[in-house]
């Protein structure tokens, strides 16, 4: 059978990028198994347990060295994925062999790997983030002047700019990545706790010396990076860690599927663009369509992080007592899928934001068909001003108002400013109907909102944390 006779997972062969691929990677984890082993077994013998240094020599040199054949023979024996990596390690450690997994349970490298994992997937996202928020910096504050047709219900409403609209992509991203923050601070080690959280083994293992065990677990905590570890624990560290972290995972997904879905609005009207590759095919039976796929990707891969938040609610809720097996294979799944998801999301969201193509004429040429009925109230106020009768003007602006929409309808163009012009109840406004028509009257404070939102917000965000900077997005197909 060969690999193209198998089912393999679209995020790794289509979708993520290397790095989040190689986190998640079957080598990534049973070497990062390995090197708990190892922090075990230097601190236990740190405290005094008989483990020679020829022993730990032997684990140092074969940590990458992994038999993954001897492994998975191993495991169709024994039915155990833990004590057949043991076996195999083992094996090629023969003076090691007999104080590998000292104490342990299997969730001391399983669940000790994953927080290492949840660790460090948030600090790959956290770049890709920080690297998004300075990109569309950069395009709100070269777009921040330029009105465009605001839509509320997705009905034409009042103009905005299209910087100033950018600047609520950004923000929905730093507040993502507040959360991200947090809940990174939130991921701790499980820790050394034994079989059901009690570190009875480990009590036992140094004769009734509560202090070297405490200091087991310390040691082995910092060895493996991390600066806490959890208190108290059943078997497993709690799986609302798991849900915590997949909030942001879906937060993230909820943030660039909302610009993706602007995006894809835009690009029907024309306005805004994603970008199209020379050779890039739209369809293969129409040659002239330029579908915004990346952006129809993020929709599609977001939702599939969002749904999946949904599965560690109830791996959360469903944990019996000290633990049950039922959180086993679907977090094989999920936990992965969502950061190789997400980090696809983010990926894609970065490629976007960077070639964005933005059509001035077309912006314009929509605000204006709209304008004259959105500048209804202030024409009003200006002939009123003027010495109109505000009743009268009123009527006259709803008149033609009516006449000029069932003109549209009937498939004509807005005529309201030319029927406006003629109007005698407006006086001396009617000619000036196209000086109060600019569309710069009618963006409000969009341009200052951009800078002041990059002054206060924005630039500190990315100021404490340039060293994060530079990351880029590649569409691979």
């Amino acid at each position: 059978m060969t690999d193209y006779d198998n089912y393999s997972n679209p995020l790794t062969t289509r979708y993520a990028t290397s790095d989040m691929r190689s986190l998640f990677s079957p080598q990534r984890k049973f070497s990062t198994w390995r090197r708990l082993w190892l922090a075990l077994a230097e601190a236990e013998a740190e405290l005094g347990l008989g483990i020679e240094e020829s022993q730990l020599a032997e684990l140092r040199a074969t940590l990458d060295e992994i038999d993954f054949d001897a492994a998975r023979a191993y495991e169709e024996k024994l039915r155990h994925d833990v004590m057949a990596h043991v076996h195999a390690w083992g094996d090629q450690c023969p003076k090691a062999r007999g104080i590998l997994h000292l104490g342990a349970t299997s969730c001391f490298v399983t669940d000790n790997t994953d927080a290492i994992l949840l660790r460090d997937g948030l600090s790959l996202l956290r770049r890709q983030l920080v690297s998004l928020v300075a990109g569309l910096r950069e395009f709100a504050l070269r777009w921040r002047s330029l009105p465009t047709l605001g839509f509320t219900h997705y009905q034409p409403a009042q103009a905005t700019t299209v910087g100033k609209r950018a600047c609520l992509w950004i923000q929905d991203l730093i507040d993502d990545l507040a959360d991200l923050e947090h809940a990174q601070s939130m991921v701790r080690f499980r820790g050394v706790k034994g079989t059901t959280g009690t570190q009875a083994s480990f009590l036992e293992l140094f004769d009734g010396d509560h202090e070297k065990v405490r200091e087991l677990d310390r040691r082995v905590t910092r060895k493996l990076g991390f600066d806490r570890c959890f208190k108290v624990t059943g078997q497993t560290y709690p799986r609302q860690l798991d849900f915590r972290v997949g909030q942001v995972l879906s937060s993230i997904a909820q943030s660039a599927h909302k610009f993706a879905t602007d995006l894809r609005l835009l690009s029907n009207q024309k306005e805004l663009e994603e970008p199209f590759e020379a050779d890039q095919i739209g369809s293969s039976a129409m040659p002239w369509k330029r579908n915004p796929m990346r952006s129809e990707r993020i929709c599609s891969l977001s939702r599939l992080v969002m749904s999946h938040l949904d599965n560690t609610a109830h791996t959360a809720a469903n944990q019996w007592l000290e633990r049950t097996l039922d959180d086993s294979a679907n977090r094989r799944i999920v936990m992965a899928e969502m950061f190789l998801a997400c980090d696809a999301v983010l990926n894609l969201f970065l490629n976007v934001a960077s070639g964005l193509v933005v059509n001035p004429k077309v912006i314009e040429k929509n605000l204006m068909e709209e304008l004259p009925f959105l500048a209804s109230e202030a024409l009003m106020m200006e002939a009123v001003k003027a010495g109109g009768d505000r009743q009268d003007v009123h009527e006259a602006v709803r008149q033609a108002s009516f006449a000029a929409a069932r003109n549209i309808k009937a498939g004509g163009v807005n005529d309201l400013a030319a029927r406006l012009k003629e109007s005698a109840l407006l006086g001396s406004v009617a000619n000036r109907i196209d000086e109060i028509l600019n569309p710069n009257r009618f963006v409000g404070r969009a341009p200052e909102q951009v800078l002041e939102f990059m002054e206060d917000e924005v630039d500190p965000l990315l100021e404490r944390h340039a060293d994060l900077l530079g990351a880029s997005g590649e569409v691979r197909v």
